[in-house]
């Protein structure tokens, strides 16, 4: 029994896309803005609006313009042989997955959202093609990054937390110190800004620069800017002799916007991937292992991460911000730079990272820098318990929506 004809079920597609577009916003933004406003190196209001206009930045102009079928490879392309088949299972991906992130949103807890359309796309595998369809070692890949990126991001918040105590905060005159450490900090941060951007972004590709000439460019970039960087810092902060938190402040802002920017670019497909494929398939009756993203998707995935952001995303960048430990603009810089550097490394080594692993591991690294009495582990151990759910509640939900869909459409 067919109730909705393929202009219904393209406008059904849309909605599903939008919403899970708007729970990427309320759930991953989080991730660029949570340290920021922690430690209070903008408002809220400030972030929501950064954030927005990034995300549909990074989305429209650095997103991708082609999209792989099945995201991350875990579920072969053999689910798509027949058309309608796909349809169905790219609509049941996209409403489980965003089911689960919004049930995410409401507990305050941040969960992956590339993690929830992987789930839900192995259950709509399972359905059509029984276990022996999945990649069990693409799968294990994910599994294994639960614990890579918030480990390999907790050491390297600790240990530049640590430095950034030893060589600056803990000396007669930390401003000063400050100052002239900031090349450093700044330069280092942008090293691991221009070289994501030239490794992870379809626009990098685009420049098809080689791994050492990406290096070298990134690394005499990033020498320059720092040194610009503590010139402007010189010229404007002269007047904050005691607060050498002003320094970081300044920096901080500048990598939560780099990871807002960066999000939208790589995000959007968790939201447009799938939309994609219900186009194609409405519109040409097949699909391929990848299909084309027309701008007009990107925009339209931007739009709905920054209403996502507007609508809900204070919930997690409160848990992150401020309810696992306390952050100022020292340690929320070390979180950022730690997040930045885990994923950018993760992703060359082909590990199917999630950012808001690598972020939550970053908090935990600069509250143990503290002492472990500085950390919150009721909130680490439940938000640890939703991330194992994930993949397998996005997938159960995926399977009960694909029998649904498949009575009715």
């Amino acid at each position: 029994m067919h109730v909705l004809s393929d202009f219904g079920i393209l406008i059904f597609g849309y909605i599903l896309g939008f919403y899970m577009a708007w729970n990427i916003g309320a759930n991953d933004v989080a991730n660029a803005m949570a340290s920021a406003v922690g430690a209070k190196a903008i408002t809220i209001r400030q972030a929501i609006f950064i954030a927005g206009i990034l995300n549909i930045a990074g989305a429209t102009f650095i997103g991708s313009h082609v999209t792989d079928t099945i995201r991350k490879g875990i579920v072969s392309t053999d689910v798509l042989t027949d058309p309608h088949v796909a349809l169905i299972g790219a609509l049941s991906a996209l409403l489980a997955a965003a089911l689960w992130v919004s049930f995410a949103t409401i507990k305050s807890l941040p969960v992956s959202t590339t993690h929830s359309i992987v789930g839900a796309m192995i259950g709509f595998g399972i359905m059509t093609g029984g276990f022996s369809i999945i990649n069990w070692g693409k799968l294990g890949a994910v599994v294994a990054s639960w614990i890579i990126s918030p480990v390999f991001s907790l050491v390297i918040a600790w240990v530049l937390f640590k430095f950034i105590v030893k060589v600056v905060l803990t000396r007669k005159n930390p401003f000063e110190r400050g100052l002239k450490y900031a090349p450093l900090f700044i330069g280092g941060s942008l090293f691991v800004v221009i070289l994501s951007f030239l490794f992870k972004t379809p626009l990098g590709k685009t420049l098809a620069l080689g791994g050492f000439t990406s290096i070298i460019a990134a690394l005499v970039l990033a020498t320059i800017l720092g040194v610009l960087g503590r010139y402007l810092l010189t010229r404007f902060l002269t007047g904050h002799k005691a607060a050498v938190e002003e320094i970081f402040r300044r920096i901080q802002i500048g990598t939560s916007c780099y990871v807002a920017l960066a999000q939208g670019a790589n995000d959007v497909a968790n939201a447009i991937g799938p939309l994609a494929v219900i186009y194609f398939l409405v519109k040409s009756g097949k699909v391929g292992t990848t299909v084309p993203v027309p701008l007009s998707l990107l925009l339209f995935g931007g739009i709905g991460i920054a209403c996502g952001i507007g609508m809900a995303g204070h919930r997690v960048m409160e848990t992150i911000g401020t309810k696992i430990t306390t952050l100022n603009n020292s340690r929320g810089f070390a979180v950022d730079f730690s997040a930045a550097t885990t994923v950018l490394i993760a992703s060359k080594m082909g590990l199917p990272v999630s950012t808001t692993h690598a972020t939550v591991g970053g908090v935990l690294g600069v509250g143990i820098a503290r002492g472990l009495e500085a950390v919150n582990f009721r909130i680490v151990f439940q938000i640890m318990v939703y991330w194992i759910l994930t993949v397998p509640a996005a997938a159960l939900t995926s399977m009960a929506i694909f029998y649904i869909l498949r009575l009715v459409l």
